[in-house]
């Protein structure tokens, strides 16, 4: 647990922007003392709270996870090619998103069954050649 709100300090503090000098101050005047490792989990709760006030703002890690299947994970590879290949202007996920829509009726590519997979995956090969 102190692990964690360590890296949450230290990440805080590059995202800030604060000095090292800056740093010590704002632990010392927060709990009263200046070194992470002497602190309690509360005090360093404490200094979380005290970087908020400051502008920190904790990012929770939306990313999503890659697909089970490995054909879905095909498509979004050859999808990202296509955008970096300049093939399509947008390399967006809703943009893959709409264009599995507009092929399968599906809303996204997680969806599609091996079956339904193929031809979009062929559609995404022939396009990334062409680029």
């Amino acid at each position: 647990m102190m692990a964690r709100h360590t890296a949450i300090i230290n990440i805080a503090r590059v995202q800030l922007g604060i000095e090292e000098d800056d740093y010590r101050a704002l632990l010392k005047n927060t709990v009263g003392k200046d070194s992470l490792r002497s602190m309690t989990p509360g005090e360093l709760d404490r200094v979380i709270e005290a970087l908020k006030a400051r502008g920190f703002k904790m990012n929770r890690g939306n990313k999503t996870r890659a697909s089970s299947k490995p054909y879905v994970r095909l498509i979004w590879a050859l999808w990202r090619s296509c955008a970096q290949k300049g093939v399509v202007d947008d390399g967006s996920k809703a943009a893959l998103r709409s264009f599995v829509t507009k092929r399968t009726g599906k809303t996204d590519p997680e969806f599609l069954t091996y079956g339904e997979a193929t031809p979009v995956i062929e559609a995404l090969k022939a396009m990334e050649a062409r680029g």
